[in-house]
């Protein structure tokens, strides 16, 4: 038995000391590739900006800034809907100008009214968007692209003349622009839910 045991501690050594030796690896730095140059995003596509939304959005030849990210999710029924981000862009001249004349909590109260109708206009776009499983899409992800593109039109179509009032009765020019890499779809059983904007 002490044999085995000696024998036994005999190979644990060897393979530990064969697992401990190191080699030491030299970088070559100048072998390295150059990264990739990637063509320039343009503005107004949140399509193809990863999973970072632009900062500027252009409207009516005003360029609008970035003032919040707006998570929002509703069902069509017990088994389809979607939830994703919202873009809420504004004119930064336009917002110095209100806060000079109404200072600043009047936005606290432009926030409410442009989650409410945008909740609405979310509710619109997904009984709207025809969620069920398209037989003709080649794979998961041009499904994928398909709902979203359905969503982002029927979302934007849908919130326009909610926004265009807005700016009519605060002189504000905003957008609210769906974020599409966000959109998650349901179609097997609804977790839409509100959430709370992100500050």
């Amino acid at each position: 038995m002490k044999a085995s045991i000696h024998i036994l501690i005999a190979i644990a050594c060897i393979v530990l000391t064969a697992c401990s030796t190191t080699q030491e690896i030299k970088n070559d730095v100048s072998a390295m590739p150059a990264p990739d140059k990637r063509p320039p995003i343009s503005e107004n596509s949140s399509q193809q900006s990863g999973q970072n939304p632009p900062l500027t959005w252009t409207k009516d030849d005003k360029t609008l800034s970035l003032v919040r990210i707006m998570d929002g999710g509703a069902c069509k029924n017990n088994f389809q809907g979607a939830k994703g981000a919202f873009l809420v862009y504004a004119y930064p001249a336009d917002v110095e100008r209100i806060k000079s004349e109404k200072g600043t909590k009047i936005f606290g109260d432009f926030e409410n009214k442009i989650q409410a109708f945008s909740l609405e206009a979310l509710q619109d776009a997904i009984n709207a968007t025809n969620l069920a499983e398209d037989p003709f899409a080649l794979g998961a992800d041009q499904a994928q692209e398909k709902l979203t593109k359905q969503l982002s039109t029927n979302f934007r179509n849908s919130v326009a003349g909610a926004v265009k009032s807005f700016q009519q009765q605060t002189t504000l020019t905003i957008d609210i622009v769906p974020f599409a890499p966000s959109f998650t779809f349901y179609q097997q059983g609804c977790e839409a839910t509100h959430q709370e904007p992100e500050n």
